[in-house]
This record gives C-alpha cells, structure tokens and sequence, in this order.
C-alpha cells in the first residue's frame, strides 16, 4: 500500500467532527482505511467560535482515524460550510484584443479574475467563482467556448462568498490540529459528489444536506452547479424545542428524537407513551409520541419551507418542471424517520434519501453509508481525485510517432518519449485550495 494513494476528509460540522482516510481500490471504489469521529464542542451553525475547542475535537477525530488505520496524516481535504456563506448570480464579459485567435484558458481565466475583483461587503470575501453559460460574440448557451472564434467572451457566473474571518479560523484551527491543507471544497458541493448521480445533475436536482446547525441546499442542471444556499437551522433547533416542550435535559431530547421522534404526527396513536427516567430521584416524565411529532413537525415543516422557498427563487414556480429528479435529502437530519413523505408533501416534487454508498467498496462497514457522512465521503472523494490528476501529469506519455525524409529519401521512424504533459487544467477546488493557502500565509 503506497501513502501516496491514500488522502484524508475532514468534516468539521456543528455536531460532530469526521475524519475518514481511504484509498481507491482496483474498481474505482473507495476502500475505508481508518475513521475518526469527535463531537464537536466549538463550532455553532457551521461557524468556529471556540477555537481552542475545535482544535481538540479536530485532534481527538484525527487521532481515532490514526489508530485504526495505522497511518499517520499529515494533510486533509477540508470542508467549508456554515450561515455566513451565501451565493449570488453575475454576468461579466473581456473583449480580446484579436478575434482571428481562437479563444484559450487564459482568456477563461482572465475574465473569473475578474469577477474576483467584485467589491463585496465589508469583511467579505469571494470563495468560489464558477462559470456556467458562455456567450461568444453573442451566441449563446455555450459550455464550452474554448477553440472558438470570438472577439467577446461573456459568461454567466455562480459566485459564493464568505466572511473572512470565518475562513481565518477554520485555517487556524487545522495548522494548530497539526494539519496541512490539502485543498477545501464548500461542503454541499462534497456531499453532492457523494451521493449524486450525473444523471440527476443533468436532468436538475436539488440536494438538502440537513446537518446539526445548518440545512445546506445545492441545486444542480445540466451537469453545473446553479444556487446554493445556507438556511441557519438544523437538528440540534429539533433538539432544542423537543428539550424545552417536554422540559427534559438535552441528552435525553436527543435521543427521544433518534429513538421514537417522527416527522409525521399522524403515524402515531394517542395511548403510545414513552416514560423518561426523572433527575435526581425524581418522578419520571410520561411523553406521548404523537405530543413529540408535533413539537418535530413544526420545526422540519419551517425549515423544508425555508428551502423550498430558496428552491423556487432559483426557477420561480418552475423550478418543478425545471427540476426532473426532484429532490436529494441527505445529512444527519435525513435519517428523520418520514421525512420523505413530508418533503414531498411540502414542495410536490420526488424525494429520495442520498447515501453515500455507491461510492463504497462493496466489504464497508454498514453505519459508514449513513447519509450522515455523505460530507466526509465527498471531501475524501475530492482528495482522491486530486490525487489522480496529479498522477496523470506525472505520467510518460508516447508522442505519436514522428517521420523524418533522410539523404536517400527512405523514411525513418523516431518514436519520442515526452516525460512530462501540459499541466492539466485545474479544477475550481484546485484553484481557490491556491488562493486560500495564499490567504493564509498573507494573514500570518
């Protein structure tokens, strides 16, 4: 086994923390080495605000990952979510300077450094900038324009942004885990390459990722991220009023949710109770589970709505139509028994819940395709592809065979070895991975 195949998740996530390390296996599979996992103690709706603790939970995940798999990390692909991000649409065009010359890479990316310029609001800073339809001289709905002739290129931008400080942190918090960034990847587009298939991208589809602190949305169509959105509610807001209406501890509200808890009030009778042991010697609470389906109800139908809401601003009331494989639920929260039915209830629109286990050699462990760590399952997928066009561009390639006529006008064969290829283009996890490396270091 070479450590040079193998790459780390890490999902550092309002709840828990995960770190996964895995390597593929000869069908393209992953194949799970070691997995760590942590509650996590210092983050809030995805946002650090105790860094001292999020360093320790970071380091106990790690630590776990290590002593199962024996092998010792040193970088990790991380994941970057959390209420402060937030995501918006622009158009922006460059004229080149000769239109007989076919247009390149260097003129798609002078115009995304440019939209990098955009002023945003104060301690705002761009995350991502990904281009979707091009337009060549006005031609429009253009995918790929590279090799064409043109004198304007304009394109249509998804543009996600986050403030600075939050970005610092998380930075912060891995370098004193005693981690190198790998790359980073904004975590519904990881949990998305988890649990998606291309063909849902292509037809149109909406992922909610519904993790502790935050309700993640990422809507896809023809194969190319359109929206994203972070609504800041999750379950530990389903913990919390099931805590407050049946006044129990948050131990106890926790588990009453993931034991008996139901998204549909009317699947349960009247005379269903479920008695909770008293503190202190006290008498112990009786709760009917149809009181604790309403009190969930209410909070799933208020963050479904949320969504929805973000759903139909992307295709106003055509977003149904424009959505053919409806909706992906995934995350922590997805494990809610009925809601499905209550998100098809809700928007009208086909449901399904997203596990991350297609993407999992066929001898993984069962809990590790919960939809819970379909996000560490996408970081790690994201390391491992990098990994491979790194691989690729390391790779002799055989030149085609070049001819040369010599004095007595017989052809000779001169087959070349070149050792190195062009550097592939990179991806725009790649890139901003750069960017905010640069950040970083810029800010020490």
């Amino acid at each position: 086994m070479e450590q040079n195949d193998i790459a780390v998740g890490l999902d550092i996530g309002t709840t828990k923390i995960v770190a996964m390390i895995g390597r593929k296996n000869e069908y393209g599979k992953i194949e799970l080495l070691g997995i760590g996992k942590a509650k996590s103690l210092g983050v809030h709706r995805g946002v650090v605000n105790n860094i001292t603790q999020t360093i320790q939970s970071i380091q106990l995940a790690v630590d776990e990952a290590i002593a199962v798999s024996g092998i010792k990390i040193t970088d990790a692909i991380v994941g970057i979510a959390g209420q402060h991000i937030r995501s918006l649409q622009h158009s922006d065009y460059i004229t080149r300077p000769n239109s007989e010359e076919v247009i390149n890479d260097d003129d798609i990316e002078k115009l995304e450094k440019q939209v990098y310029k955009l002023v945003m609001l104060p301690g705002e800073e761009i995350i991502h900038v990904l281009p979707q339809e091009f337009k060549v001289d006005g031609q429009a709905e253009i995918t790929e324009p590279v090799g064409m002739y043109g004198g304007r290129l304009e394109a249509n931008f998804h543009v996600v942004v986050g403030q600075i400080s939050s970005i610092r942190n998380i930075g912060r918090c891995i370098k004193s885990a005693g981690l190198d960034l790998a790359g980073i990847t904004l975590e519904p587009l990881a949990s998305a390459e988890a649990v998606l298939s291309n063909e849902e991208k292509e037809a149109g589809v909406a992922l909610i990722d519904i993790g502790g602190g935050t309700t993640d949305l990422a809507i896809f169509k023809n194969g190319i991220i359109r929206h994203t959105a972070v609504i800041p509610f999750g379950g530990n807001v389903i913990t919390e009023d099931i805590k407050e209406g049946c006044s129990i501890i948050e131990k106890q509200a926790e588990l009453l949710k993931t034991k008996f808890g139901s998204a549909w009030p009317g699947e349960n009778k009247d005379n269903e109770i479920v008695s909770i042991p008293g503190l202190r010697g006290r008498d112990p609470k009786e709760i009917t589970l149809k009181n604790l389906s309403k009190i969930i109800h209410a909070r799933v139908v208020e963050i479904i709505e949320q969504v929805y809401v973000e759903i139909k601003n992307y295709g106003h009331e055509e977003s149904k139509k424009k959505l053919i494989a409806g909706i992906v639920l995934t995350g922590g929260g997805a494990q809610l028994k009925h809601i499905k039915q209550l998100v098809e209830y809700i928007t009208g629109m086909d449901t399904r819940i997203g596990y991350p286990n297609e993407n999992l050699a066929g001898d993984t462990d069962e809990s590790m395709s919960s939809p819970q760590y379909a996000t560490a399952v996408g970081l790690l997928m994201n390391g491992l592809n990098k990994i491979d066009r790194a691989k690729a561009k390391l790779k002799p390639i055989r030149k085609e065979d070049k001819f040369e006529r010599v004095e007595n006008d017989t052809i000779k064969e001169e087959p070349e070895i070149i050792e190195k290829q062009k550097e592939p283009k990179k991806s725009i996890f790649d890139k901003w991975g750069d960017k905010f490396r640069d950040f970083l270091d810029n800010a020490e």
